[in-house]
């Protein structure tokens, strides 16, 4: 980039003293005169303070342009389209060597410039190229001495491929494999090819699977494929759950009016939460009456459907103890819960993608495969608080029905409190941002803190009260804690202060 002509305007970050003399003297002028400081032989800056690493880093695809003119940036530079640490490879003329810049080691390893053709071109990009995604994928086949630290792992092809396979479809992957067959031909890499073929061919059932190293190609291939972020999100909850000591919060509503009671609240917020809303006495008149709300009888049903799962075996208190067990489980209750609403295809899974504002869940396609990695991950945890909130997330994060997923999440999680002896857990409606935000905070970050933490308080809380007590009386001392409350700006949640609230 050239300097401008008066040296009281701002510089460019970066400044190369090629071009003609005069401009190369200006700029090796500036350099002695303390304005410029020297990055490489001809890269200057005119940012004094940054470390040049930094400044490096944020102007490497402008210095390599300069440096290597027509460049291919290759391998796994291409597939990740940017230096990855500290390392950048770069496919350029005759003569292999390395240029050493701060924060920055780049490898030009000598091979064909830039390649344009029907179908399959590399990108340019300043002044240097990215390999197109058929070149990319035949260079990372490469093998041999000294090839090993620019190339992908083989599992990270297999991964790649897989979610071309997922997103494209086998159509698309086919397409690919004959683009990088026409490519391979063009440049000269046969034996590249070759072992892209037959993981491709693998991946499609039409060659050997035994090819294959990545777990996620292999599930796939075996029928069982997964979501693999989520598998991140589920191993973060689960080594944390794994590393901290649970609280006991003993059941206290267990038997007779108390565990009747218990369920009748657990329903109601809990289809409340999902906008199935009504008031006390019309949820009791629905589950101990029997009556159909005018013009809602799906809501009625819901609601009926859910206090059924929490107050009787083998929903309430028999959680699954296999994968295959879980995924039953699960088909099973949603099926309870949402009978009532055929269109949504309750106790079946998913057959289109759904999603929560941002948050797109699991691909349809993906969901038998993803909640059995998830249910591996509660099977191995010995604590049954840790089981519930592992169980209640992975159901919630894969969200693997039309409707209904939050009511059945829930009712998992409490199965497992249940069968642990422990309370389960009701989430009131002014405590709904508290449960809601710790839930995507995990989701998005992968912070499993205040997600424990709420669950751990709403679990205290649930324990506070007295179920066996008239219904009426519950219901004030409820009531007494804003629980009922859909204005969280001003209302919180709090706990009962006396035990006479529930003694009258």
């Amino acid at each position: 980039m050239n300097i401008q002509q008066k040296t009281d305007k701002p510089l460019p970050e970066v400044v190369f003293s090629s071009g003609d003399a005069t401009h190369a003297q200006r700029v090796r002028r500036l350099a002695r005169g303390g304005v410029l400081r020297r990055i490489y032989s001809g890269v200057f800056t005119s940012n004094l303070e940054s470390p040049l690493e930094n400044i490096v880093l944020r102007n490497w695809a402008e210095i390599v342009s300069n440096l290597l003119l027509g460049g291919v940036v290759s391998f796994r530079s291409a597939a990740v389209g940017k230096p990855e640490n500290g390392w950048l490879y770069v496919t350029r003329g005759k003569t292999p060597r390395t240029i050493e810049l701060p924060g920055l080691t780049v490898r030009v390893i000598p091979g064909a410039g830039a390649f344009q053709g029907a179908g399959v071109s590399d990108t340019p990009y300043k002044g240097i190229f990215f390999s197109s995604e058929p070149r990319w994928l035949l260079e990372n086949m490469a093998t041999g001495r000294g090839v090993a630290s620019r190339v992908l792992s083989q599992e990270a092809v297999e991964t790649y491929l897989d979610k071309v396979l997922l997103i494209r479809g086998e159509h698309k992957l086919n397409v690919l494999r004959d683009n990088c067959r026409g490519l391979a031909a063009a440049l000269g890499m046969p034996k590249e090819f070759s072992r892209l073929d037959k993981i491709i061919g693998a991946l499609l059932g039409t060659q050997q699977q035994r090819r294959l190293r990545s777990p996620q190609a292999i599930a796939r291939v075996a029928g069982r494929p997964y979501d693999p972020g989520r598998l991140e999100l589920f191993e973060a909850l689960f080594s944390h759950l794994k590393a901290n000591v649970m609280p006991e919060v003993p059941d206290r509503a267990f038997t007779g009016q108390a565990l009747e009671n218990f369920a009748f609240y657990e329903a109601y917020f809990s289809n409340f939460i999902e906008g199935t809303t009504f008031l006390v006495s019309e949820a009791e008149q629905i589950v101990f009456e029997g009556k159909i709300i005018l013009n809602r009888t799906e809501d009625s049903h819901d609601v009926l459907g859910n206090f059924q799962a929490a107050s009787q075996a083998p929903w309430r208190n028999t959680p699954a103890r296999t994968a295959d067990e879980f995924l039953a489980w699960l088909k099973s209750v949603n099926a309870l819960v949402m009978k009532s609403r055929p269109d949504k295809r309750p106790g079946e899974w998913k057959d289109k993608p759904n999603q929560a504002g941002a948050t797109l869940f699991v691909d349809p396609t993906l969901v038998p495969g993803t909640l059995r990695e998830g249910f591996a991950r509660i099977a191995a945890l010995e604590d049954p608080f840790a089981r519930a909130l592992m169980t209640m997330f992975v159901v919630s994060e894969v969200h693997p029905f039309l409707d209904g997923n939050g009511r059945t999440a829930r009712l998992a999680m409490n199965a497992e409190l249940t069968a642990g002896g422990l309370s389960r857990i009701i989430v009131p409606t002014v405590y709904r941002e508290d449960y809601m935000l710790p839930l995507k905070a995990l989701s998005h970050q992968k912070d499993p803190v205040a997600y424990l933490r709420a669950m751990s308080r709403i679990q205290q809380w649930t324990a506070a009260f007295d179920y066996s007590v008239p219904r009426n009386v519950l219901t004030v001392a409820l009531k007494t804690c804003n629980a009922f409350e859909e204005d969280l700006r001003n209302f919180k949640l709090t706990f009962p202060e006396a035990p006479s609230i529930m003694s009258r």
